[in-house]
């Protein structure tokens, strides 16, 4: 299994980004994915998760209505569209590929190398 991050880098507050996870090792379509991101100083938190098929996602109550999960199974790659940043969304954000189809209250075993967004004036 193999996650490989990319599009962190550094934006303005109100500013937009969006993250991609390239994945393979593994038949995509069958499990869910997440984002995850840790800040300084705090623990690893989910962002937002998406089913295998990406009919459903959830997302933390801190990112709901600015971010947005989606996937394309054909590229094998889950996304994370992120509009209106904060400062306080600064943090290394990490992609997982979830244990089943669907995301549990653990993150699956699997994590990419992380990529760094930093929200700042």
């Amino acid at each position: 299994v193999q996650l490989v991050e990319s599009g962190g880098g550094l934006v303005q507050p109100g500013g937009s980004l969006r993250l991609s996870c390239a994945a393979s090792g593994f038949t995509f379509s069958r499990y869910g994915m997440s984002w995850y991101r840790q800040a300084p100083g705090k623990e690893r938190e989910l962002v937002a998760a998406i089913t295998g098929t990406g009919g459903i996602s959830n997302y933390a109550d801190s990112v709901k209505g600015r971010f947005t999960i989606s996937r394309d199974n054909v590229k094998s790659t889950v996304y994370l569209q992120m509009n209106s940043l904060k400062p306080e969304d600064t943090a290394v954000y990490f992609c997982n590929k979830c244990e089943k189809w669907i995301w549990s209250s653990r993150p699956g075993d699997y994590w990419g190398q992380g990529t760094q967004v930093t929200v700042s004036s």
